[in-house]
Parts: structure tokens; sequence; C-alpha cells
């Protein structure tokens, strides 16, 4: 595709105002990857059946395999790299101030194997967390059933975001309720 045949697109990303260029039938996940560098967000089956592109649209979890990036201008959208609170580091890199309650339950929890489903479960599971502070483990299933992992069996999983819930819920009775970098709540 040559360079004319592209659009500008705004994307707001994590709390930042980002432009690139995209054809018309760029998926965001192909933006945000390889025109922004944001790896984070998993490129898997391509199609919305795996799950592993799940990012946060306007608050909602959605496929971004099969979201055209063009559609996603100047909505919100948090990606794994926005999940956890970040903060200049002294040498002027970024670092995470505070990990997620769901980053810190899957590290504790054993509940990442290989890792490339990780960003879009943890995506879907920060979404109920908005929607449903307190989940049970069957509305936590139905939650992450888009959400394909072939390696953990799931148990940890659910271990994790049940722990996650709790963990948060604490959190937010004692601190009040946090913002995601894109500005919806956490």
């Amino acid at each position: 595709m040559r360079v004319s045949d592209r659009t500008p697109c705004r994307l707001s990303v994590n709390g930042d105002a980002l432009q690139c260029l995209v054809s018309p039938m760029t998926t965001l996940c192909e933006a945000l990857r390889y025109e922004l560098g944001l790896t984070g967000t998993k490129q898997g089956c391509d199609k919305g059946d795996c799950g592993a592109c799940t990012g946060l649209i306007d608050g909602q979890p959605r496929l971004s395999c099969i979201t055209l990036a063009l559609s996603s201008q100047d909505l919100p959208i948090v990606t794994i790299e926005g999940l956890a609170d970040m903060g200049a580091a002294p040498e002027g890199g970024l670092r995470a101030e505070r990990l997620h309650e769901l980053q810190d339950a899957f590290d504790r929890f054993g509940a990442a194997q290989c890792g490339f489903c990780t960003p879009g479960i943890l995506m879907s599971s920060a979404a109920l967390l908005v929607a449903e502070p307190a989940p049970t483990r069957d509305r936590i299933k139905a939650a992450l059933s888009g959400n394909l992992c072939r390696c953990t069996g799931y148990t940890k999983i659910l271990d994790a975001v049940e722990d996650a819930a709790r963990r948060r819920r604490a959190r937010l009775d004692k601190e009040g309720e946090p913002r995601l970098a894109a500005g919806r709540q956490a």
C-alpha cells in the first residue's frame, strides 16, 4: 500500500493523544502494535475468537482485531500498558507506580504461564471489576468466556480475579475510586 493511500488516525490511548497513518481496513490491533509500538496488545487469531487483543474502548472490553482503527478515533482506549498507574522514572522512562490489583494477583497466584493471553484476560477482568465490584465466580467465568488460554486451565485465573476483586474493594473503601489512564474509572 502506498503512503498516499493511508489516512491520519487520531487515537486517545492510555491518556495520550496519538496519531498514525492507517489504511481504511487497518484494525485497531494493527495500529496499536505496528503503528504505535504498543505490543502489549497481542495479535492472535485475527478473527475475534481468542480474546488476546482485548482492550477497553470507551470503558468497554473490545476485540481490537475486529475493530477498525478509524472507528476508534477520539474514543478513550486503554491497553495493557495503561492498566497500571504510570509515572516518570528518574531516567525519564516509564515505571509502574503501583500495579493494578489484577496484575498483582496474577503474579501472586501464578495465573499466567506463557503470558500470550494474559493482556486480554486482564483487560476483560478490569472491565468486569468496574461494572461489578463483587462478581461471583460464575460471573467471572462469563466475563472471561471470550478469552482463550491454552496453558493454565483457568482455575488460577479465576482465583486471581476473585482475589483482585476483594483487594480492590478494600482499597476503594480506604482510598476512593481510582482512574484509568484514559480517564475512565478503573
